[in-house]
């Protein structure tokens, strides 16, 4: 784990102390010490042991909440939760009697911390139109803990997001990442936790102007991939007629032996299948679905063939060609028929609003009700935004639940989260109380307070 043992952070801040109290703050003649000294007061609190009882707890596993539950944190992880967890001795105990206890929201599927604005290139970093390479970029180095987005989607109860890059000038978009939304500059999990690719319309369009340009793309590289893992020193890449340049050969490696998942975006219902169909060729790939608007119409085969799927819980018009079976019941129906299904948000303003996800899931238990539509129970629309993309891109024994040994990321809600009227109360990531203050925030505050003569008046020249 990225964050220190509560005996050393503890004893890191005693030392502190010590050397702010003797310097003397008016004394500090040093700007970066000043800062350095400023920082560390402002980081969240350090790691302990947290028992939060008394609220109605989920674990976000699919299991159906549990009224008058405790959690119990230590050292980062989570050591139990559930009824009839006992309180271990010292520890902090916060009452939640009245509120929601829950794991953090897993943004399925996003570009958080990468773009800041979308139409101003030098702040967004999604990706790159004019470079020779494609599957070899790793987003990490791009990712920003400092972007607005962040701390907004922290408020909202999100405490990790899968990152991932947008395909440029191929169908490859390279290595996406996992994230924390934690106060701090170490937001990367895990760099290069999966490979993303387009295939439908926009794989099309980067492999030349048809589908089976993009399949016979696709097949290609992967061929490479295997070339270079054979004999990495005859690999012909760097020259100019290389169809895949070295860098990318080595990144597609871990793929084509399934050591990292391939993040496919399809959304038809037959490009699912021919996506899915690549593994007779390529056995070892571990697919995962994104996007799949038509995904019910084949739920069937997808659930035969155990292909995850990140899935558009909104995604209910038909926008484009490969969208005209799309239909909000489309999670709904690809879960009763076995389909591992969660959700993200992909092309659905993903830079920014991870946070809907709450409202997204709530949506589907409202679809129940609605004649004729299918939607999902509370516990699994829940897990459809906690441990479903976990476990979608193998991270599932890490986040995304409340089970003994994930990562504490913890959240107190003062209402049932899938209520629209339902807000975050407090946050741990990692075991760290995390702060909810952000841009939005400092906004309400001061124009709701504003007093006159505060600010110009609109009618003022």
């Amino acid at each position: 784990m990225k964050r220190s043992p509560d005996a050393q952070i503890r004893s890191s801040r005693a030392k502190s102390r010590e050397v702010w109290h003797s310097a003397g703050v008016s004394r500090l003649r040093s700007t970066r010490t000043a800062l350095l000294l400023a920082a560390l007061f402002t980081t969240p609190a350090a790691a302990q042991t947290v028992a939060i009882t008394g609220g109605t707890v989920a674990l976000g596993d699919g299991s159906a909440p549990i009224e008058g539950g405790t959690v119990v944190v230590r050292d980062g992880r989570v050591v139990g939760a559930g009824s009839g967890v006992a309180v271990p001795a010292g520890a902090q105990v916060v009452d939640a009697t009245g509120k929601w206890v829950t794991p953090g929201i897993v943004a399925g599927f996003s570009r958080l911390g990468i773009v800041e604005v979308d139409g101003v290139a030098p702040t967004n970093d999604a990706s790159a139109r004019n470079t020779p390479w494609s599957a070899a970029i790793d987003i990490a180095p791009a990712i920003n803990p400092r972007a607005t987005p962040i701390a907004i989607n922290r408020a909202a109860g999100v405490t990790r997001a899968i990152v991932s890059p947008g395909s440029a000038a191929t169908m490859f978009a390279g290595q996406g990442a996992l994230i924390d939304l934690g106060a701090d500059m170490d937001a990367v999990t895990r760099a290069r936790a999966f490979q993303f690719v387009e295939f439908g319309e926009t794989g099309a369009a980067g492999a030349g102007g048809s589908r089976p340009a993009a399949f016979l793309q696709f097949r290609n590289a992967l061929k490479s991939a295997q070339r270079y893992a054979r004999n990495p020193a005859g690999y012909d890449g760097d020259s100019k007629d290389a169809f895949l340049p070295t860098a990318d050969a080595e990144a597609l490696v871990p793929v084509v032996e399934g050591r990292v998942p391939l993040l496919v975006h399809v959304e038809r219902g037959v490009d699912i299948l021919n996506v899915i169909d690549l593994r007779r060729e390529f056995p070892a790939l571990k697919l995962v679905l994104v996007g799949a608007s038509e995904g019910w119409t084949v739920a069937g085969q997808i659930a035969s063939s155990g292909v995850p799927v990140i899935a558009s819980a909104l995604n209910d018009l038909p926008d484009s060609f490969e969208t005209l079976a799309a239909t909000q019941s489309n999670i709904g129906r690809m879960k009763a028929a076995g389909v591992k299904v969660s959700i993200g948000t992909i092309n659905d303003d993903e830079a920014r609003m991870a946070k809907r996800a709450t409202q997204y899931a709530g949506n589907l238990v409202a679809l129940q009700k609605v004649p004729g539509a299918a939607g999902l129970d509370w516990g699994q629309a829940f897990a459809a935004i906690t441990s479903g993309p976990a476990e979608a891109v193998g991270l599932g024994g890490e986040i995304g639940s409340l089970r003994a040994g994930r990562r504490a990321d913890v959240v107190i809600w003062d209402g049932d989260p899938l209520e629209l009227a339902s807000t975050p109360t407090r946050v741990w990531i990692d075991g760290v109380e995390q702060p909810l203050e952000n841009r939005q925030t400092k906004l309400r505050d001061r124009y709701r307070t504003a007093t006159d003569g505060a600010l110009p008046k609109a009618y003022e020249r």
